[in-house]
């Protein structure tokens, strides 16, 4: 039977209504494509952006202690974990992630580079709150073990003192290469010196807060930059430079 006018008509409207259908499915999956694509590296750069913001906070409560404060106009560089895990039967549990900033030979202090570590030395202290903490760098041979491209320690193995920074407050000791810093009173104990291991440089946060593939000697050399770490860096400045070492 021959098709009549309405029947063509219909034929017609099916078809457009088809290709619209499609056209609507495409279009969706190419736009799931695209979150697919940029969600990741944008949870990454805000992953980012608030240890930098948390680190803020951090610094302020450290340059409140007049010791720790003179500590860091002569430091070369400070290395902020924000919030590291909770400490089980003497060794720390679920590690945390923080930031490395470096003292620049004009004084001013560097764009952040980051980092994740893993557990730290804290003896006997079982069940222990961990909380913020900071290591200070006090000398280049303590900033140029962040230079490294592998996993490395923060421990006399590795030829470093690193004292506690209690210890320092009650004036038992002298400075080391490392001061170890905890927001969190007793986390280290009465030990004197501390330990921190497996440490390893966070890429994909670098390159997300960046906006490209940095190493973390190029980020703290200067070479790249983001204006969300001037909160950071203006803080730290607030303990200017000394001289002295």
């Amino acid at each position: 039977m021959k098709p009549t006018m309405n029947d063509r008509r219909v034929l017609v409207t099916a078809c457009i209504f088809a290709l619209m259908s499609a056209s609507g499915l495409a279009g969706a999956q190419a736009g799931q494509a695209a979150v697919a694509t940029t969600a990741p590296a944008s949870k990454q750069e805000a992953t980012a952006d608030k240890h930098v913001n948390d680190a803020v906070a951090v610094a302020q409560r450290m340059l409140a202690e007049p010791r720790m404060k003179e500590l860091l106009q002569q430091a070369k560089g400070v290395f902020i974990v924000p919030t590291y895990g909770r400490a089980a039967l003497g060794v720390g549990a679920s590690g945390g992630a923080g930031v490395l900033v470096v003292k620049r030979a004009d004084g001013s202090w560097s764009d952040p580079a980051f980092y994740n570590i893993g557990g730290i030395n804290v003896g006997a202290q079982i069940g222990a709150e961990g909380g913020a903490i900071a290591m200070v760098l006090n000398n280049e041979k303590a900033v140029n073990k962040f230079m490294q491209n592998n996993t490395f320690a923060l421990n006399a193995a590795a030829g470093l003192t690193i004292v506690n920074w209690a210890k320092i407050a009650q004036g038992s000791l002298g400075d080391g290469d490392i001061v170890a810093w905890a927001g969190t009173k007793g986390l280290y104990g009465n030990l004197v010196a501390v330990g921190v291991s497996d440490i390893r440089y966070n890429q994909k946060l670098t390159n997300a807060y960046y906006h490209q593939t940095v190493s973390a000697s190029d980020a703290v050399a200067g070479k790249y930059s983001n204006a969300q770490a001037e909160p950071l860096k203006q803080a730290l400045a607030s303990a200017p430079a000394t001289t002295a070492h």
